[in-house]
């Protein structure tokens, strides 16, 4: 077994700081929202304005049901409300963090 070099104040902090089981669990639920190139076009049409299935089909150049399928896990992922408006079902990020979290991998990226 390898030795740690850092002293018993740093180690500790790195034990504690480091997440692990639920909130583990939900971070890479979070940050999956963003490994899928349509859910990540989603979210950032959404920051925009809110919109039903078929405004970002035809938007974004994406089969209906596809949408529907991604809309579904970010939903699921309670990254997403809807607002039913008659028979048309409007969807919008439940909050800006979703849209702070893209603007700062477009910055961390250098773009």
């Amino acid at each position: 077994m390898n030795e740690v070099l850092l002293d018993r104040r740093l180690q500790s902090m790195v034990k504690e700081y480091v997440p692990q089981g639920e909130i583990l669990d939900d971070l890479v639920c979070f940050f999956s929202m963003f490994s899928d190139y349509t859910r990540l076009r989603i979210i950032s049409a959404l920051a925009i304005s809110e919109m039903c299935v078929s405004d970002i089909s035809v938007l974004l150049c994406l089969n209906q049901t596809t949408v529907s399928h991604q809309l579904r896990l970010l939903k699921n992922l309670n990254a997403v409300t809807t607002r039913r408006q008659g028979k048309v079902v409007f969807y919008s990020l439940r909050n800006e963090v979703l849209n702070d979290v893209l603007l700062k991998g477009v910055e961390f990226l250098g773009y």
